[in-house]
């Protein structure tokens, strides 16, 4: 059966739709859908986008921890994307019994919301990077996941999200809901929110301030501009290949270190910041390079700005 979806005059359901990549998937979709957004709001980057009073928009303030409200917010979309989640080293290391409830019940939440509803066209649910472990070199969807070790917090978050592909997975399977997993690989760009190092970076070599480095700052990460992230998706959500897979979206040609992505950004910005390295007390992600052949093959994705135009395109906007 053909599961193409021509995404027009639909009605779309986005949790976490005020967060960095769900708002501005809510801006590329508003002018020919009805979108509601449905978000706890702890972290915002909705209200400084120009369509935050589109009258296409909906906005549901509300946890996905509250299975009856997703159940009598979600309507009756036809579509459904699944962003919330407990977020951002910092906050997952300070509150991972949280993060585990938000992450593996909320979407255990949404799934079911999404099970009852009659004109399911798509479910997108995102799932992370994380779920390759420590170091993950061309990383393809069919690697086994690897998680680190039982105690330590920053793991949480990769479990949580691992958890969430086979919830969504069995649902494919069992109830043979059209769903698509994407794990984006490092997104950044205009309207980012939270604890992102790009962002972090870019707002500080604007201002001449210091770049903290956490540890020795080889840690190596391939960088996805947010619009690239957004092309995924929407491929994601219209292509019918898509439909029962995991796709890793990123920029497998934006490989850097994190030290040489700060040198990159004052170069690039012209700034005057000096950077130090500060200690790391947390167990982090040494190595992340997605591969991206299986996303290119199936539903036709390739990521197309290189990292110093994004860089430029983020200074831009944090330039106000």
């Amino acid at each position: 059966m053909d599961q193409s979806i021509n995404i027009r005059g639909k009605r779309i359901f986005i949790t976490g739709g005020a967060g960095f990549i769900g708002s501005t998937l809510a801006g590329r979709l508003l002018d020919e859908n009805d979108v509601t957004i449905y978000d706890d709001f702890r972290r915002d980057s909705l209200s400084t986008r120009p369509f935050a009073d589109h009258p296409r928009l909906k906005i549901v303030k509300g946890n996905v921890l509250d299975a009856e409200h997703v159940v009598t917010s979600i309507g009756d979309a036809n579509i459904v994307i699944h962003c919330a989640a407990i977020a951002g080293i910092d906050t997952v290391i300070l509150r991972p019994t949280e993060t585990l409830r938000v992450n593996i019940l909320g979407t255990a939440n949404v799934l079911e919301a999404a099970r009852g509803l009659p004109n399911l066209e798509r479910l997108v649910t995102f799932s992370t990077s994380e779920v390759f472990g420590q170091a993950a070199f061309r990383a393809d969807e069919a690697d086994t996941a690897h998680i680190g070790a039982v105690g330590e917090a920053r793991w949480t978050y990769a479990v949580g999200k691992l958890a969430d592909e086979h919830f969504a997975q069995a649902y494919h399977q069992e109830f043979d809901m059209p769903t698509v997993i994407v794990r984006p690989f490092n997104v950044y760009g205009p309207g980012q929110v939270g604890e992102g190092a790009m962002r972090t970076f870019v707002i500080r070599a604007l201002a001449g301030d210091e770049i903290q480095i956490h540890g020795d700052g080889n840690q190596i990460r391939a960088w996805c501009y947010v619009d690239d992230m957004i092309e995924g998706i929407m491929l994601a959500l219209t292509e019918p290949a898509a439909v029962g897979e995991a796709f890793n979206i990123g920029n497998a040609r934006a490989v850097i270190t994190i030290y040489g992505l700060a040198q990159t950004v004052v170069r690039v910005l012209g700034s005057s910041s000096k950077i130090r390295f500060i200690p790391k007390d947390y167990a982090d992600v040494e190595l992340r390079v997605p591969s991206v052949r299986k996303a290119k093959e199936l539903i036709g994705f390739d990521a197309k700005v290189d990292l110093e135009e994004g860089i430029l395109r983020t200074a831009e906007y944090y330039k106000g």
